[in-house]
């Protein structure tokens, strides 16, 4: 089980990737066009020269992230709280938490190695930068295969633009994205490709990592894609497939025992289970309950009370279980509640101030997490240079509730809420998770006490994130995930805003920043987009539409002690140490067949183990206050 338990950001890449190359000291088999031409059309298919004096780079130097102990085979149970409402990853009700499971079986063309973050070869095996500061450069790995064994070709590549810009898929942000930032694929040779950018960009690599589409699977694409695909099953490039499911019950995925990169450097000795089963278990006390009967092998222990109280239990005890607290380094995920400015109480900029005065988030952190997470100060913490640590968050001040609330023609009425016209101050807070509810009655009862007043709606998962994106909620308590740069213009934009199905949940629409927001995606100058992202952070606080919560610098889970880990356990990227599928920090551990059948040995006869904690601080950073 994965532990961030917040829903997936509709994530702007399919790949996150750095900087880096060195020279190829090795024939990188450069092939070229022949005759020399220009051009050679073979078909419908054209064929353009590659250019000269192309520096091809590559990485086969980095430190492998695995361990030479792993095992195959076996099965990781899992759980999910609710089932997916569809297998697609574009299109309506397709950007929910499964979503990602399902993504991070496609590869990329490059990736990021997760301790160097330097750029390592996924779908290809080199790249090259173009002089021109749009276009990148693709030697493909000529081993790449679709799940059904069809070779991944330079054409689906050209075939992902086709997809990503059709009116069928019901996307407008792919649409937006794939017309206006990726110009073009160019293809050399079947296995050669230029991927160019609309804009020379900084950072380009960031960009042009695009995944391909398989394009003898989904062409003709026709008007009923949404449909049609629904609950398809698409060939992927990675080391998982989905192979059965029950809808409402459960999604398994299997190992393919044939996948053409088991071998490669940055892969092997990873993704060891024969098969990942992912039960819907809808409550998350019951999800423990199973767990705790060794019914799923994983277990998030990051909220205190788990950690601390629940594992006073025989499994634990009796060292069945182990348990890890890990540190780990990278974005944090924007975590908070999420002010819906279309709604009128929202749209005086006073009173959105005046309900981030209300939230005894500080208190929250002291009393129900024990101090073990931090006060997040912004949405974009945790980016470097690209964070403006000097915002400080708006904290619990009933004086300064009243001062605002006041300016803005406000009076206590004579249940002590704030009214005016006829309206009271009292909103309803969405979220989608029951371990959350302690947290959200101890910020009811303070913000009660300021005069504002939170109905609290519990809906499921799948339920809740439907709601929020089809913009029907007043507050919206979640968190969105990161890449490696601060992403604005999908939830802060106006072209995102007063419409369904995007991450503009907010609602923002103000002009100064749609237009900084514009220069930072256009800018070629790494020091001027340093300096929009740090006046774009301070315009986003100056709103007030979101109000930053807690940040988790620290993975803690609770795992069966047949599961193995690497000596180092995870990387400084890892979100989740037993995560099954991502390329990046995915498939490090493995479960021995032998220690399983100890262990439930063990418990038969009621013998145990000396128990295990496991902390590892070798990530740790400092907190920024």
């Amino acid at each position: 089980m994965r532990l961030i338990q917040y829903f997936c950001l509709l994530v702007m890449m399919l790949v996150l990737i750095c900087c880096f190359g060195c020279d190829d000291k090795k024939d990188a088999e450069n092939r070229e066009i022949p005759h020399g031409s220009v051009t050679m059309t073979v078909g419908e298919r054209v064929y353009e020269k590659l250019p000269e004096n192309i520096l091809w780079l590559t990485n086969d130097e980095d430190p492998v992230f695995a361990s030479s102990r792993a095992q195959k085979g076996e099965t990781l149970r899992s759980s999910l709280l609710s089932f997916p409402m569809t297998f697609r990853v574009v299109g309506p009700d397709s950007n929910g938490s499964f979503r990602g499971a399902i993504l991070d079986n496609q590869l990329s063309l490059i990736n990021l190695h997760p301790n160097t973050e330097n750029i390592i070869p996924e779908l290809a095996t080199h790249w090259a930068f173009g002089e021109d500061k749009k276009t990148m450069y693709f030697k493909l790995d000529p081993d790449a295969r679709w799940s059904d064994g069809v070779p991944v070709t330079a054409w689906d590549y050209v075939y992902t633009l086709t997809f990503m810009r059709s009116e069928h898929i019901i996307a407008p942000w792919y649409n937006d994205y794939y017309s206006k930032e990726i110009g073009s694929v160019v293809v050399y040779d079947d296995y050669t490709i230029g991927v160019k950018s609309t804009k020379a960009v900084p950072d380009l690599d960031l960009k042009l990592g695009i995944s391909p589409v398989p394009e003898h699977f989904f062409s003709p694409l026709g008007p009923t894609f949404v449909q049609d695909y629904n609950w398809a099953i698409v060939p992927n490039t990675g080391a998982y497939q989905i192979n059965e499911f029950k809808k409402g019950r459960f999604i398994t995925f299997k190992r393919k025992h044939d996948w053409w990169a088991r071998d490669k450097k940055y892969f092997k000795n990873r993704f060891n289970v024969d098969y990942v089963r992912y039960t819907v278990i809808r409550d998350f006390n019951l999800q423990w309950e199973y767990f705790k009967k060794g019914r799923i092998d994983t277990f998030s222990l990051t909220m205190p009370k788990y950690w601390y109280d629940k594992t006073r239990t025989r499994v634990f005890e009796k060292g069945y279980v182990n348990r890890i607290w890990f540190y780990n380094d990278l974005p944090r995920p924007s975590s908070g509640m999420w002010l819906n400015q279309d709604k009128e109480i929202f749209k005086d900029k006073r009173l959105r101030h005046a309900f981030a005065h209300a939230m005894n988030i500080e208190k929250v952190i002291n009393k129900v997490l024990r101090g073990d997470y931090s006060r997040l100060s912004q949405a974009f913490f945790g980016y470097g240079k690209y964070t403006n640590y000097t915002i400080v968050p708006r904290k619990y001040d009933i004086k300064k509730v009243e001062s605002l609330m006041g300016e803005a023609g406000w009076t206590r009425g004579s249940d002590g809420i704030w009214q005016k016209d006829g309206r009271r101050f009292s909103v309803t807070v969405t979220y989608g998770f029951e371990e959350y509810m302690p947290q959200l009655v101890v910020l009811k009862e303070d913000a009660l006490k300021a005069g504002i007043e939170l109905d609290l709606e519990k809906l499921d998962s799948t339920a809740t994130f439907k709601k929020i994106l089809e913009k029907k909620h007043d507050v919206a308590w979640m968190g969105w995930s990161t890449g490696l740069r601060p992403s604005y213009w999908e939830g802060w934009h106006s072209d995102n805003a007063h419409k369904p199905q995007t991450n503009n949940i907010t609602n923002t629409d103000d002009p100064q920043l749609d237009a900084m927001i514009d220069q930072y995606r256009a800018s070629l100058d790494e020091q001027e987009r340093i300096n929009l992202s740090l006046a774009i952070q301070n315009k986003i606080h100056e709103i007030g539409a979101y109000v930053p919560t807690f940040m988790v610098p620290y993975v803690r889970t609770g795992f069966w002690r047949w599961l193995q880990l690497p000596s180092f356990y995870g990387t400084k990227m890892s979100q989740g140490l037993f995560d099954p599928f991502s390329s990046t920090v995915g498939g490090l551990f493995w479960i021995d067949k032998k220690i399983r059948e100890q262990t439930l040995d063990a418990m038969k006869k009621g013998e145990g183990f000396e128990p295990e904690i496991i902390v590892t601080d070798q990530f740790k950073v400092g907190v920024v206050d």
